[in-house]
């Protein structure tokens, strides 16, 4: 069984955390018997007429669980979760959502308005009748982006892993083969590339953020030249520094 648990606005400005480090702190709270698969983030429009800290992104943790699991339980998990990490001054909000449930599907279309206009706490409500979704402090507005934030990963065509696996701990410069094994699947971006063999190399730059395509984390990388590739996507403002596995 798969559960969705959206986490948005836990932070303010100038914080030394935001919501996507609170999200992966969660993995060290999940009950005995369950695995992270992954944390995604989610981006929404950065519109003057919607508050938001830095960059108006939640994060979804998604888990795995070998036994059921009652979902009470990742509530209250969650909602301690939240009061333990999150900062004054925020609006704190939580959606848990398991697979199967009927309100999938109002979910993701609820991510993808939130894509495109304005919404409102009510409009959030509505998409989340009949799964848990709650604020937890300030104007509760963390709602909107926690419930938008699990349709969008719902949907498995939006976002960008910020864990999965073993994302930290590659070298500046590994292999094709290496990423993949981790469970993340390599793909050219360029018109006429080739596809990148498994002895390949590809220059990280210390930043290997999969995209959730087709339900599965992908990394989108360009051709640098013969059997070297580059990933697509660069940490911002992060130095160029490349390291080779021994």
């Amino acid at each position: 069984m798969r559960t969705y648990i959206g986490f948005d606005d836990t932070d303010v400005v100038d914080a030394d955390r935001g919501t996507g480090k609170l999200a992966r702190w969660f993995e060290e709270k999940l009950p005995d018997g369950c695995k992270l698969w992954g944390v995604v983030r989610q981006q929404f429009p950065q519109d003057e007429r919607i508050p938001f800290t830095a960059n108006n992104s939640s994060a979804c943790v998604v888990v795995d669980t070998e036994k059921d699991v009652v979902l009470d339980e990742f509530i209250e998990r969650a909602t301690n979760h939240i009061r333990e990490h999150f900062m004054e001054g925020s609006d704190p909000g939580l959606c848990v959502v398991p697979e199967g449930s009927s309100a999938i599907p109002s979910l993701i279309e609820f991510g993808r308005i939130c894509s495109a206009r304005v919404v409102t706490q009510k409009e959030a409500m509505a998409a989340a009748k009949g799964v848990h979704l709650s604020g937890h402090g300030g104007t509760n507005d963390g709602i909107i982006g926690a419930a938008a934030g699990v349709g969008l990963t719902l949907s498995g065509t939006s976002g960008r892993f910020v864990e999965f696996g073993k994302l930290k701990e590659y070298p500046g410069i590994t292999t094709v083969e290496s990423i993949e094994n981790n469970g993340i699947k390599v793909v050219a971006l360029d018109r006429n590339a080739v596809v990148p063999w498994r002895e390949d190399t590809v220059e990280t730059e210390g930043w290997v953020r999969p995209r959730l395509w087709g339900h599965a984390p992908v990394l989108p990388v360009w051709y640098v030249g013969e059997n070297r590739w580059r990933v697509a996507e660069a940490k911002k403002n992060r130095k160029r520094k490349v390291t080779v596995a021994a």
